[in-house]
């Protein structure tokens, strides 16, 4: 995701409107006793967007053709602000350096990938997160704050954090941070009729996660 992916933001005051989420695919046999046999094909979820709903003045149809054009419709990623799931806590709080734990120390290993776990009891899911806004990083062990950049850095275009020493063995390695989706426009070709635009209709402008 180097040469192929544009550390740029999809404009957010389009990205604001927008509907979709995170899909999964699941594979179901029913047995001829009725019951089901269910069976997860993806290991990770993959999220879809339609950012058509943020669209609502010709001049932001204007922008989001030009970012279509410059990101040469799906072969370059891109950015994109879920406003719904960007934070390490809820989109409400600010995050803090306790809200996900990343890892623990064992004395050796300096680098810990960012990551948000969903759910806590029965099958927590683990989410790699590739595109974090570097200024929002906070990390802490065992509960106390480190400073960045003398104690540790963050690459905001992989998500990997670097300690300067590595953490003690047992230490509880925990961050917060505010991210990004990676995405790509999941059409070759932006269908706009402006007949319909001007009388209300909503352009399609689909956006789909790339998996880390």
């Amino acid at each position: 995701m180097a040469s192929d992916f544009h550390e740029v933001r999809f404009p957010l005051d389009i990205g604001l409107g927008r509907r979709g989420g995170p899909v999964r695919r699941t594979d179901i046999v029913t047995l001829a006793s009725g019951r089901e046999h269910r069976n997860s094909r993806w290991a990770q979820s993959r999220r879809r967007y339609d950012a058509g709903l943020g669209v609502r003045s010709i001049d932001a149809l204007h922008a989001v053709i030009a970012f279509f054009e410059e990101r040469r419709g799906r072969l370059i990623g891109f950015r994109f602000r879920d406003r719904a799931d960007w934070r390490s806590g809820p989109p409400s709080k600010e995050p803090t350096p306790l809200d996900q734990r990343i890892g623990t120390g064992d004395g050796a290993a300096r680098q810990f990938q960012l990551v948000k776990t969903y759910g806590s009891t029965h099958a927590p899911y683990q989410r790699t997160i590739a595109k974090p806004d570097g200024a929002t990083v906070r990390l802490a062990l065992d509960g106390t704050e480190q400073e960045a950049g003398p104690a540790f850095s963050c690459n905001p275009t992989t998500g990997l954090i670097t300690f300067a020493t590595p953490p003690a063995p047992g230490v509880a390695v925990t961050a917060g941070f505010s991210f990004d989706v990676p995405v790509r426009f999941d059409s070759d070709e932006l269908d706009i009729d402006l007949s319909a635009f001007e009388a209300g209709a909503i352009p399609q402008i689909p956006l789909i996660e790339i998996v880390p």
